[in-house]
Protein backbone atom coordinates (compact mmCIF):
# COMPACT_ATOMS: atom_id res chain seq x y z
CA UNK A 1 0.00 0.00 0.00
CA UNK A 2 2.98 2.50 0.82
CA UNK A 3 4.43 1.96 -2.83
CA UNK A 4 1.07 2.95 -4.32
CA UNK A 5 0.80 6.04 -2.31
CA UNK A 6 4.69 6.84 -3.21
CA UNK A 7 3.56 6.21 -6.46
CA UNK A 8 0.16 7.74 -7.17
CA UNK A 9 1.50 11.44 -5.24
CA UNK A 10 3.28 12.44 -7.41
CA UNK A 11 1.13 11.50 -10.08
CA UNK A 12 -1.85 13.50 -9.25
CA UNK A 13 0.94 16.36 -7.88
CA UNK A 14 1.45 16.61 -11.58
CA UNK A 15 -2.10 16.21 -12.45
CA UNK A 16 -2.97 19.39 -10.60
CA UNK A 17 -0.20 21.38 -11.70
CA UNK A 18 -0.69 20.60 -15.49
CA UNK A 19 -4.40 21.40 -13.97
CA UNK A 20 -3.04 24.51 -12.84
CA UNK A 21 -0.27 25.61 -15.96
CA UNK A 22 -3.73 24.83 -18.18
CA UNK A 23 -6.02 27.05 -16.13
CA UNK A 24 -3.44 29.97 -16.06
CA UNK A 25 -3.13 29.64 -19.74
CA UNK A 26 -6.74 29.86 -20.44
CA UNK A 27 -7.20 32.82 -17.74
CA UNK A 28 -4.26 34.80 -19.53
CA UNK A 29 -5.41 34.12 -22.78
CA UNK A 30 -9.25 35.29 -22.14
CA UNK A 31 -7.76 38.73 -20.09
CA UNK A 32 -5.82 39.68 -23.24
CA UNK A 33 -8.39 38.83 -25.84
CA UNK A 34 -9.43 42.15 -27.48
CA UNK A 35 -13.03 43.27 -25.91
CA UNK A 36 -15.47 42.85 -28.59
CA UNK A 37 -16.92 45.85 -29.87
CA UNK A 38 -20.50 47.18 -28.85
CA UNK A 39 -22.55 45.93 -31.90
CA UNK A 40 -24.74 49.22 -33.42
CA UNK A 41 -28.77 49.02 -32.44
CA UNK A 42 -30.46 47.83 -35.36
CA UNK A 43 -32.42 50.29 -36.92
CA UNK A 44 -36.09 51.69 -36.63
CA UNK A 45 -38.43 51.98 -39.91
CA UNK A 46 -39.43 55.13 -39.99
CA UNK A 47 -42.22 57.55 -42.01
CA UNK A 48 -40.03 59.76 -43.72
CA UNK A 49 -43.28 61.14 -45.68
CA UNK A 50 -42.20 60.70 -49.96
CA UNK A 51 -38.73 61.96 -49.77
CA UNK A 52 -35.85 60.89 -47.18
CA UNK A 53 -34.62 64.53 -45.74
CA UNK A 54 -30.61 64.93 -44.86
CA UNK A 55 -31.78 65.89 -41.05
CA UNK A 56 -32.35 62.31 -41.08
CA UNK A 57 -29.05 60.22 -41.92
CA UNK A 58 -26.38 59.82 -40.00
CA UNK A 59 -22.99 60.05 -41.23
CA UNK A 60 -19.80 58.87 -40.31
CA UNK A 61 -16.18 60.76 -41.92
CA UNK A 62 -12.75 58.66 -42.13
CA UNK A 63 -9.82 60.25 -43.83
CA UNK A 64 -7.87 57.72 -45.70
CA UNK A 65 -5.52 60.45 -47.62
CA UNK A 66 -2.85 61.97 -46.94
CA UNK A 67 -4.31 65.79 -46.21
CA UNK A 68 -4.71 66.80 -42.50
CA UNK A 69 -7.71 67.64 -41.41
CA UNK A 70 -9.50 66.40 -44.55
CA UNK A 71 -12.14 64.71 -42.66
CA UNK A 72 -13.22 67.30 -40.56
CA UNK A 73 -13.42 69.65 -43.77
CA UNK A 74 -15.70 67.52 -45.35
CA UNK A 75 -17.48 66.65 -42.18
CA UNK A 76 -18.33 70.39 -41.78
CA UNK A 77 -19.31 70.35 -45.47
CA UNK A 78 -22.03 67.61 -44.86
CA UNK A 79 -22.83 69.32 -41.52
CA UNK A 80 -23.79 72.09 -43.27
CA UNK A 81 -26.35 70.45 -45.76
CA UNK A 82 -28.27 69.14 -42.79
CA UNK A 83 -26.80 65.17 -42.21
CA UNK A 84 -25.99 64.46 -38.98
CA UNK A 85 -22.39 63.84 -38.38
CA UNK A 86 -21.76 60.97 -35.84
CA UNK A 87 -17.94 60.36 -35.92
CA UNK A 88 -14.91 62.07 -37.70
CA UNK A 89 -11.48 60.06 -37.71
CA UNK A 90 -8.81 58.82 -39.47
CA UNK A 91 -8.37 55.31 -41.27
CA UNK A 92 -5.42 52.92 -40.91
CA UNK A 93 -5.35 52.00 -44.53
CA UNK A 94 -4.43 54.48 -47.73
CA UNK A 95 -7.64 54.86 -50.05
CA UNK A 96 -7.24 56.22 -53.30
CA UNK A 97 -10.67 57.10 -54.19
CA UNK A 98 -13.66 58.18 -52.04
CA UNK A 99 -15.11 55.59 -50.87
CA UNK A 100 -19.57 55.40 -49.36
CA UNK A 101 -19.83 52.88 -47.06
CA UNK A 102 -23.44 51.58 -45.82
CA UNK A 103 -26.35 48.84 -46.20
CA UNK A 104 -26.64 48.43 -49.37
CA UNK A 105 -26.13 50.22 -52.24
CA UNK A 106 -29.71 50.60 -52.84
CA UNK A 107 -30.49 52.20 -49.70
CA UNK A 108 -31.78 55.90 -49.63
CA UNK A 109 -29.72 56.96 -47.20
CA UNK A 110 -26.89 55.70 -49.25
CA UNK A 111 -27.82 57.05 -52.17
CA UNK A 112 -28.28 60.39 -50.75
CA UNK A 113 -24.68 60.60 -48.88
CA UNK A 114 -23.13 59.52 -52.41
CA UNK A 115 -24.65 61.71 -54.65
CA UNK A 116 -22.49 64.78 -52.70
CA UNK A 117 -19.52 63.10 -53.95
CA UNK A 118 -17.85 63.11 -57.20
CA UNK A 119 -16.26 60.14 -58.41
CA UNK A 120 -17.23 57.97 -55.35
CA UNK A 121 -17.35 54.53 -54.84
CA UNK A 122 -20.03 52.86 -53.14
CA UNK A 123 -19.97 49.52 -51.26
CA UNK A 124 -22.38 47.38 -48.81
CA UNK A 125 -21.64 45.96 -46.02
CA UNK A 126 -24.88 44.53 -44.48
CA UNK A 127 -24.75 47.20 -41.38
CA UNK A 128 -27.93 46.66 -39.03
CA UNK A 129 -28.00 50.57 -38.10
CA UNK A 130 -28.09 52.14 -41.31
CA UNK A 131 -25.56 54.87 -40.75
CA UNK A 132 -23.34 55.78 -43.78
CA UNK A 133 -19.72 55.98 -43.97
CA UNK A 134 -17.78 58.44 -46.03
CA UNK A 135 -14.29 57.62 -46.69
CA UNK A 136 -11.92 60.35 -48.31
CA UNK A 137 -9.22 58.85 -50.20
CA UNK A 138 -5.81 60.65 -51.57
CA UNK A 139 -7.66 61.14 -54.97
CA UNK A 140 -10.42 63.10 -53.15
CA UNK A 141 -12.29 64.38 -56.39
CA UNK A 142 -14.39 66.90 -53.86
CA UNK A 143 -18.10 67.06 -53.12
CA UNK A 144 -20.54 68.25 -55.50
CA UNK A 145 -21.93 71.61 -54.71
CA UNK A 146 -24.85 71.02 -56.24
CA UNK A 147 -26.03 67.61 -55.06
CA UNK A 148 -29.98 67.47 -53.35
CA UNK A 149 -30.68 67.46 -49.51
CA UNK A 150 -33.30 64.84 -50.17
CA UNK A 151 -34.34 61.85 -52.57
CA UNK A 152 -37.43 60.29 -52.84
CA UNK A 153 -38.40 57.49 -51.11
CA UNK A 154 -41.27 55.28 -52.99
CA UNK A 155 -43.46 53.60 -49.92
CA UNK A 156 -42.48 56.80 -47.70
CA UNK A 157 -40.54 54.44 -44.59
CA UNK A 158 -37.18 54.14 -44.42
CA UNK A 159 -35.06 51.92 -41.77
CA UNK A 160 -33.02 54.98 -39.84
CA UNK A 161 -30.21 54.62 -36.86
CA UNK A 162 -32.36 54.96 -33.42
CA UNK A 163 -30.83 57.73 -32.07
CA UNK A 164 -30.41 60.30 -34.64
CA UNK A 165 -28.64 62.89 -32.41
CA UNK A 166 -26.60 65.57 -33.72
CA UNK A 167 -22.91 66.20 -32.44
CA UNK A 168 -20.47 68.70 -33.61
CA UNK A 169 -18.41 67.74 -36.43
CA UNK A 170 -15.20 66.07 -35.39
CA UNK A 171 -16.52 64.81 -32.21
CA UNK A 172 -15.98 61.33 -31.44
CA UNK A 173 -18.48 58.74 -30.21
CA UNK A 174 -16.45 55.69 -30.05
CA UNK A 175 -18.75 53.93 -32.80
CA UNK A 176 -18.12 50.69 -34.02
CA UNK A 177 -15.38 50.84 -37.19
CA UNK A 178 -16.28 50.89 -40.59
CA UNK A 179 -15.48 48.45 -43.02
CA UNK A 180 -11.98 49.86 -43.81
CA UNK A 181 -10.61 49.91 -39.75
CA UNK A 182 -10.75 53.47 -38.27
CA UNK A 183 -6.94 54.24 -36.58
CA UNK A 184 -7.74 54.78 -32.68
Amino acid sequence: MRIVRMIATPVLLLALLGFLTWGAWWGYRNVMAPVPAHLPDPCVTQSVGQTLQANKVTVSVYNGGYVAGQANTVAKALKAKGFIIKHVDNTDQRIKQTVIVGAAATNPEVKLVAGHFKGATVKADDRPDHTVDVMIGTAYAGMNAKAATSIAVPGGAVCLPTSATPTPSGSSSGTPAPSVTPKR
